[in-house]
């Protein structure tokens, strides 16, 4: 059944990114305001979500649900967000850094292998 769920939350967030960035390039073009705006926005929800969970405020299956499923499409941004806030709250302040550098050159160059890769078979 959680599978299920975080299947129909991840079309919820799916969909709600691709109209965010549809409104904002339209709107606002030359800049990608509507990714900036899903990241910042999925961030602040996902550590929410998160410290309620850890209060006891919401179940499992509302965790599941919001934070895998609709957030989860939404941006995964948040979820590096939340990790890298984790490694810090748990004192591992090295890791927390070597998770931020890593993600970010390591998206990065990939991202240009990537690029690279298709424009050799084009």
């Amino acid at each position: 059944m959680n599978t299920l769920l975080v299947g129909i939350g991840g079309a919820v967030g799916s969909i709600a990114r691709y109209h965010i960035g549809l409104a904002s390039m339209k709107r606002w073009p030359g800049f990608p305001w509507g990714t900036l705006a899903v990241n910042l926005l999925g961030s602040f929800v996902l550590s929410l979500v998160m410290a309620l969970v850890l209060k006891g405020r919401f179940d499992d299956t509302t965790r599941i649900v919001l934070g895998v499923g609709v957030l989860g499409g939404f941006t995964t941004y948040s979820s590096f967000n939340y990790e890298t806030i984790a490694l810090v709250h748990a004192g591992s302040y090295g890791r927390a850094v070597a998770y931020v550098v890593a993600t970010l050159l390591g998206c990065l160059v990939v991202g240009v292998a990537g690029w690279l890769t298709a424009r050799a078979f084009s």
